[in-house]
């Protein structure tokens, strides 16, 4: 039994480690599809290679679409919805738009408000002013969508060969 207990771990590190470099690889090659498209992307606080290429995705699928801020960020689910519930009115985050980008824009605001003073900063003056966490991490995901529409909006085209 615990001879079968020693193999069966030493397997499993075994494929540890190949899936390990596997995702070594795969990320190295993001990166370099990334610089290639956009290499300002990487330098923002709390991008990394798989949200820049979940971004990048849908700036490429829908072209037609980016004329403004206003079109990307609800093309990523992330523009304001005017709610009111009697007597009280507010905004919440779209429902729509492409799940994956949004998905990329909230880890963006996750990593930021964990390691970025300046989103720090600004999550605990709004806690001042009032607001719920949800608000806040609903402006702080527009506000990473306006910074990366600026990053990637002027992308040109890959001419397809």
């Amino acid at each position: 039994m615990l001879q079968a207990t020693r193999i069966t771990l030493g397997l499993l590190a075994c494929r540890i480690g190949q899936l390990s470099e596997q995702i070594r690889d795969v990320d190295a090659r993001l990166v370099r599809l990334v610089e290639c498209h956009a290499p300002r992307l990487l330098e923002v606080v709390g991008i990394g290679p798989d949200t820049a290429v979940a971004l990048l995705t849908t700036v490429g699928d829908n072209p037609e679409r980016l004329d403004s801020e206003a079109s990307f960020a609800a093309l990523c689910g992330v523009s304001p919805v005017e709610r009111s519930s009697g007597r009280r009115q507010y905004r919440r985050l779209n429902r729509g738009g492409d799940r994956q980008a949004n998905a990329a824009l909230h880890r963006i605001v996750f990593t930021r408000l964990r390691v970025d003073p300046r989103t720090q900063d600004y999550y605990e003056r709004r806690i001042k002013e009032g607001k719920t966490r949800r608000e806040i991490i609903r402006c702080l995901k527009r506000y990473a969508a306006r910074e990366v529409f600026h990053l990637v909006g002027q992308l040109q085209p890959v001419p397809r060969s």
